[in-house]
């Protein structure tokens, strides 16, 4: 079957429009002439409001874009992979490689350039969970060491408080010391038990699991507890997501955390929001296996938000915004989700509230 050049045309243009890459060619003079959705998407910019004109007028706050643009123009010469772009779209900045080419008809001449944008938002959440990672790994060494060495004078020093706890009257003023004592050698003990959770090894015990029951029970028990506050906990799950494997105990924890922590930055009148779906922009490659579909939980509250200043660091062990917090419990969530070859992000706006999305391989 042969076609005619008006669908020869349309072939190739629904061939560019289907790619998941920004794709944008302009002619000699850098005058565009051709933009694919996904570009449209990525810079923020219709194809109905540039085709037609010069690449540096819409592309005038992207100077590394335009400069790349002109040299392959100029010079006939490839760059790629060059990763130092970020686009904003409205108050939203995107990472992307770029990537630029002449466009060659078959004589040879050059008649124009084609500009390959990709955009590497996964990729940088991916490099920072392995950034996170190491930290942590580096970390264990010593606080495993750390954790025992105080662990054993600390249980010497609460056995003497409750032995000398028993040896005063009911009436003694000592006996709130000693009280005072017990108190904060449990909270000590209670700072180790997570600094250990937090460094030592734990084999996973795999096993299929209903996501939606372990989170369902953990919001049964969170509406109790915030029973006199005006705290709502709303759910929407996604019917589609199957058991899967993971360790049960662990999510467990991870997500009382993740649901514990919406509570408290909600204080007494807020709303929670625990969505699940199947994330169709991930998916993880294991060696030797067909590639993984992600689960996202994400989970919301409207409270205050978190200050551009400490979102970096929240993961940070002993890094806390709570007066009673000790600064483990975003670095074991952390911990638990890397065991899993997740992801746990973190989008927050002054103002506006907080969502943590954990992204789970949906492996069965």
């Amino acid at each position: 079957m042969t076609c005619g050049a008006d669908e020869l045309r349309d072939y190739y243009a629904n061939i560019i429009d289907s790619v998941g890459d920004g794709v944008l060619v302009t002619d000699k003079k850098g005058v565009i002439t051709l933009m694919n959705p996904a570009a449209e998407e990525l810079t923020g910019i219709s194809r109905r409001q540039v085709q037609g004109h010069p690449f540096r007028l819409p592309f005038r706050d992207s100077p590394i874009l335009v400069d790349m643009v002109e040299r392959t123009a100029a010079t006939g010469m490839n760059i790629s992979d060059y990763e130092n772009v970020v686009l904003m779209t409205g108050d939203h900045p995107t990472p992307v490689s770029a990537a630029t080419s002449p466009l060659i008809v078959g004589s040879g001449e050059r008649i124009g350039v084609i500009l390959i944008l990709r955009d590497l938002t996964n990729v940088r959440e991916l490099e920072r969970a392995v950034r996170q990672t190491d930290r942590l790994s580096s970390l264990g060494t010593l606080a495993a060491g750390l954790a025992h060495e105080i662990k054993n004078p600390l249980g010497g020093i609460k056995g003497a408080a409750q032995l000398l706890e028993r040896e005063l009257s009911d009436d003694s003023e000592m006996r709130e010391y000693t009280r005072i004592m017990l108190k904060e050698v449990t909270r000590v003990n209670r700072i180790v038990e997570e600094l250990l959770a937090l460094t030592s090894p734990r084999k996973l015990k795999p096993e299929a699991v209903n996501l939606h029951r372990i989170i369902g029970d953990l919001c049964t028990f969170q509406r109790r507890a915030v029973a006199e506050r005006m705290v709502v906990i709303q759910q929407q799950f996604d019917p589609s997501i199957p058991p899967f494997l993971a360790d049960e105990e662990l999510l467990t924890q991870l997500f009382l955390n993740l649901i514990k922590n919406a509570i408290e930055a909600v204080g007494e009148v807020g709303l929670i929001r625990i969505v699940t779906r199947v994330h169709a922009d991930y998916r993880m490659t294991q060696e030797g296996a067909r590639r993984t579909r992600m689960v996202a939980v994400e989970i919301s509250d409207d409270g205050p938000g978190i200050p551009k200043e400490q979102q970096e660091q929240l993961f940070t062990p002993f890094f806390t915004t709570k007066a009673t917090g000790t600064g483990l419990g975003l670095a074991i969530c952390q911990k638990i989700v890397s065991e899993h070859r997740g992801l746990l992000k973190l989008q927050s706006t002054p103002g506006k509230g907080t969502v943590f999305t954990v992204m789970l391989p949906l492996v069965q």
